[in-house]
């Protein structure tokens, strides 16, 4: 989910083009030292995204960032504080990400429902833009390899989770608070299912080598959404 792109198109209820695309802020040009981290980094996470973490070695990483093995050790001490700083970048990513998508949709739209679903169909629409499949979660790599940390990085990894988790907890309380469900549901629950059905389908693409999923799952929860908050229109009589 960290994939930045300044092309979002979005499309309103109706499924015209309706959404101006999310314009991303450029960022300032990193200075030599902050590159090279940044570089280290990025190697990694590609690294541990493809094969895991315990497969990644410092050495492999030193080699395809084009740098020596003193000058990954002034930016890193060791491989557990590489993995932390990588963890801490790739949630700052992903929450940029969700400020930019959502807020576009609060600005677009001021019933938080309208402006829920518009941010769903931009992420959607996100996904579905990758150059193939979805590489990965560093959330889940994490997690799936966990003797391989230390405390502060399970912390670390749950805090971020909890915490995206509460972000979409505080969008669906906004919308019921408007929008009474239709049927009743623990929005903290439906806040969750948002966070398992974009992992549990970046899972399904990989295993069937289908990037359609993703995009997909998350189109089913936004009907999900519709489905639940809109009110049923009565029937016309004849």
């Amino acid at each position: 989910m960290s994939r930045k792109t300044e092309d979002l198109a979005g499309q309103g209820l109706d499924g015209a083009k309706t959404v101006p695309p999310v314009q991303f802020p450029y960022a300032r040009v990193p200075k030599k030292g902050e590159a090279t981290r940044e570089r280290i980094l990025e190697v990694a996470q590609i690294s541990v995204l493809s094969k895991g973490f315990a497969a990644t070695s410092i050495e492999e990483v030193i080699a395809e960032a084009g740098i020596t093995k003193s000058g990954f050790f002034y930016h890193f001490h060791d491989k557990n504080e590489l993995a932390r700083e990588m963890l801490r970048r790739y949630v700052t990513e992903n929450d940029r990400l969700f400020d930019d998508i959502f807020d576009r949709g609060r600005e677009l739209a001021d019933d938080p429902l309208q402006a829920f679903l518009i941010g769903l169909k931009l992420l959607s629409e996100l996904v579905r833009d990758l150059p193939g499949v979805h590489p990965g979660c560093i959330i889940a790599s994490i997690c799936y390899q966990e003797r391989l940390f230390d405390r502060e990085i399970h912390m670390l990894n749950a805090s971020s989770v909890a915490s995206w988790n509460r972000r979409f907890l505080g969008y669906l309380e906004e919308i019921a608070a408007m929008h009474p469900p239709q049927e009743p549901i623990e929005l903290k629950d439906l806040a969750n299912m948002l966070s398992c059905t974009f992992d549990g389908a970046i899972i399904m693409s990989k295993v069937l080598n289908d990037p359609t999923h993703l995009e997909r799952q998350i189109l089913s929860y936004r009907t999900f959404i519709k489905l639940l908050f809109i009110q049923p229109q009565p029937d016309r009589p004849v």
